[in-house]
């Protein structure tokens, strides 16, 4: 397996246009969508990551949930990659989500272990060894603060000898990981998965980021994402500190609601989410947009 799944991928947000007909009054906006994927792959980002939790996969009927994947991987095609959510609460429905992945195109998937079940190590293995049977990349999801399990250096060794097995997003927000898991399974790719230790764990030897924020400031991300890379602390750590207190609601409960204020501020379209997200509070609308106006000076 040659593709590392590594770069700048977007987990894309997913904007709805209210319906009466759909759940909650809200359809994904298709068009919207597609323009959305097409616009951060031009500004710079290697690829789309949708049907993830900031592209609210739960909150979808499994119709919809297709329809997402199949918009994001026509949108960017033969101009990067899409690597789409397979989270499922078990093996056979992970699977499922990944094979049709495979039938749809798509580069690579991003698989949580099992959703909604604290899975112990004999099944967390399994979980992937069926999601590797589609034949796509698989970039696993490591998420202890949702799902309860933690996928740590040496289980990822194990995880990582399953074939298709390329890389691991790693969310724990503990910057060690990064160099441990380059130790014990030397192999896979390291990808950033929270924004608000991008820096630190590109400078630790990530070569990855499974962005939420660069939905509002693609090219800025990969220009941080490249100095990075490239040594530059001086500049990453100019840029960063202006961009890190909006960055950091990437880890809290309501970072989907916050990355969508975040692109209505700078004029892009981000709009409502599905429950059970609900809107901001008065007092997060205004910590929002001081940390935008901070990013945006």
């Amino acid at each position: 397996m040659t593709e590392r799944l590594d770069g700048v991928i977007v987990a894309t947000a997913l904007p709805y246009a209210e319906d009466a007909g759909a759940p909650a009054g809200l359809r994904p906006d298709l068009d919207k969508f597609a323009e959305h994927c097409r616009w951060v792959v031009e500004n710079g980002c290697r690829g789309v990551g949708p049907n993830g939790s900031l592209g609210e996969y739960s909150s979808l009927t499994d119709a919809e949930r297709r329809e997402v994947a199949q918009t994001a991987i026509a949108a960017v095609k033969g101009r990067g990659i899409a690597v789409i959510g397979v989270h499922g609460v078990g093996a056979h429905q992970a699977r499922h989500w990944a094979e049709l992945a495979a039938e749809d195109g798509a580069d690579g998937v991003l698989c949580l272990p099992p959703t909604m079940y604290r899975a112990n190590r004999g099944e967390v293995v399994h979980h992937f060894r069926e999601v590797a049977k589609a034949g796509l990349p698989i970039m696993v999801y490591n998420n202890p603060i949702d799902t309860k399990v933690d996928l740590t250096p040496d289980l990822l060794a194990e995880i990582g000898q399953i074939e298709n097995v390329v890389a691991v997003k790693e969310f724990s927000g503990d910057v060690r990981r990064v160099l441990e898991i380059r130790a014990a399974a030397p192999h896979l790719t390291v990808v950033a998965g929270a924004d608000d230790v991008v820096l630190e764990s590109l400078l630790m030897g990530a070569t990855g980021w499974f962005a939420g924020y660069p939905n509002v400031f693609p090219a800025e991300s990969v220009e941080l994402y490249t100095l990075a890379l490239e040594g530059k602390l001086e500049e990453a750590r100019k840029l960063y500190e202006k961009l890190v207190p909006a960055f950091r609601w990437d880890s809290r409960t309501e970072f989907v609601q916050a990355i969508k204020r975040s692109m209505d501020f700078v004029g892009r379209y981000g709009g409502p989410c599905r429950p059970p997200r609900g809107p901001l509070s008065a007092e997060q609308l205004a910590q929002v947009d001081a940390d935008m106006k901070l990013a945006t000076s």
